[in-house]
């Protein structure tokens, strides 16, 4: 089986995601996921997409992921992961986009506006 590659973005994250057929290995940025993310919640946003559709460990997937934080970093990873399960198999689409996790999240940080202290914060308001 060839490898099949998928992108996930998600704030500033970008997460390239690699999966090919294996024993369920997952590879974040050269470490063992469970080493890269300590958190469980984090560890579990990762394994969403394949435990959704029961395939744990008939996989293993290689990831790089670069910007933002741990939690938008998961969450690319999350959907790299789901669309590279879409591209094994086109059975996998409906349970993973009933559970939205095949749909990019678009929020981002809003940009900082000039004459103010953050993107809408503005300085204390003094009528005289």
């Amino acid at each position: 089986m060839e490898i099949i590659n998928a992108l996930g973005r998600r704030k500033a994250a970008v997460a390239r995601v690699y999966v090919k057929q294996g024993s369920g290995n997952i590879q974040i940025n050269s470490k063992d996921y469970k080493d890269y993310f300590p958190l469980v919640q984090i560890q579990n946003t990762v394994l969403e997409p394949l435990k959704e559709v029961e395939v744990e460990s008939l996989y293993d997937i290689k990831v790089t992921v670069k910007g933002g934080g741990y939690k938008g970093q998961a969450e690319a990873i999350r959907l790299g992961i789901s669309r590279a399960l879409v591209k094994l198999n086109e059975e996998f689409k409906s349970p993973l986009k009933v559970k939205k996790m095949l749909t990019r999240d678009s929020r981002v940080v809003e940009r900082k506006k000039y004459g103010k202290p953050k993107a809408r914060k503005s300085f204390q308001f003094s009528k005289r």
